[in-house]
C-alpha cells in the first residue's frame, strides 16, 4: 500500500525550541486494480492493432471496467488491454491539444489511436475540395504521429454516396496524402457500387487499404489494396462466438506476417465488443505461442 505523510497542526511549543511537530502516515484510498499489458503488447509487436470503437461508456462496468474504476481511467485501463482504439469523435469535432496530450499520457507506447474522418470531407463534401480540410485534421493529430500512436485515418462514406472513380483519384491525390510520413488510411465504403475492380485498382495505386467491414446489412468483400496496412469493422449486432473469435485469430495473424491489421469490433451500450476483442487478442497470442 502507498502511503503519504500529513503534517499535525502546529503544537503550541516555546520560542526558540528545536523540538519539531510530530508527522503521522495516513493510508491513500485505493485505486481499482490495472491489468498487465501483456497480452496487448504481444499483439502489436506481432503487428496487430485490435479494439473498439471509443472507450468512454460507464455502461461497460462491471464485465470490462471495475466498478469502482473513475471515468478519468477508462482510456489507462482500456489500453492495458487493447492495442488499439478507433476514434469516432473526430466524425463531428476535432480533439483539442490537450485532449490529444492527455490520451497520449494515459496510454502505453504500443497502443495505436485511429480516428474516422470529419462528416465535412465525407459527408458534406463527399471527398470534393476539401485538400484543406484534409491538411487541417493531418496537422490536428500530428502530436499523435509524433508519438508513434497514430493508427489508421478511416474515410467512412454515406451509404447514399455511390462509386465515382474519378473524384475519389482526385481526392487521393492530395499532396497532404502523398507526403512522406503521411498517415495510413483507409476506406469504408456503404454502396455496393463501389465494390468493383475499378476502384481496388485505385486504391493500390496510392496504397489505401479497403475497410473490410462486417455489419448486419452489409458484408464488404475481402480485398486487400495496401501494401503496408489493412482494416477491419466488425460490425454485426450480436457478439461473435468462442469459434468465430478462434477464426478471427489464425486469419489476422496470417495477414499481419505482411502488413499492419488493424480491427475494430463494434462498441455499444453493453460491451460485448470490448470484450470480444480481448478474448480476441487471447486467441491470437496463444495460436503465436503454439506456432
Amino acid at each position: 500500500m502507498s502511503w503519504v505523510r500529513t503534517p499535525l497542526a502546529a503544537p503550541n511549543i516555546h520560542q526558540g525550541s528545536t523540538e519539531h511537530p510530530k508527522r503521522i502516515t495516513v493510508p491513500r484510498a485505493p485505486q481499482a486494480a490495472l491489468p498487465s499489458s501483456a497480452t496487448a503488447k504481444a499483439a502489436a509487436s506481432a503487428r496487430i492493432f485490435a479494439g473498439t470503437s471509443g472507450w468512454a461508456y460507464t455502461t461497460w462496468k462491471p464485465a470490462f471496467y471495475p466498478d469502482k474504476l473513475p471515468s478519468k481511467r477508462f482510456l489507462e485501463f482500456y489500453s492495458l488491454q487493447l492495442s488499439s482504439v478507433e476514434v469516432n469523435y473526430t466524425f463531428r469535432a476535432f480533439p483539442t491539444p490537450r485532449m490529444l496530450e492527455n490520451w497520449l499520457a494515459a496510454t502505453p507506447d504500443f497502443l495505436r489511436f485511429s480516428f474516422k474522418a470529419p462528416q465535412r470531407i465525407t459527408h458534406i463534401k463527399r471527398l470534393s475540395n476539401c485538400e484543406s480540410d484534409v491538411a487541417f485534421l493531418v496537422a490536428v493529430l500530428e502530436p499523435v504521429r509524433q508519438a508513434g500512436k497514430l493508427g489508421l485515418l478511416l474515410f467512412q462514406l454515406p451509404p447514399n454516396m455511390k462509386a465515382d472513380a474519378a473524384r475519389l483519384t482526385t481526392f487521393l491525390a492530395a499532396p497532404t496524402l502523398r507526403s512522406t510520413g503521411a498517415p495510413p488510411i483507409a476506406f469504408e465504403f456503404r454502396n455496393e457500387t463501389w465494390f468493383c475492380e475499378e476502384i481496388y485498382s485505385i486504391l493500390r495505386a496510392h496504397n489505401a487499404a479497403l475497410c473490410i467491414a462486417e455489419s448486419d446489412d452489409l458484408a464488404t468483400p475481402e480485398v486487400h489494396t495496401a501494401a503496408t496496412h489493412t482494416s477491419f469493422r466488425l460490425r454485426r449486432t450480436s457478439a461473435y462466438s468462442p469459434a468465430e473469435i478462434e477464426a478471427f485469430a489464425a486469419r489476422f495473424a496470417a495477414l499481419a506476417k505482411e502488413r499492419d491489421t488493424y480491427i475494430y469490433f463494434k462498441h455499444e451500450d453493453e460491451p460485448s465488443g470490448a470484450l470480444n476483442a480481448v478474448a480476441f487478442l487471447e486467441a491470437v497470442n496463444h495460436q503465436t505461442r503454439q506456432d
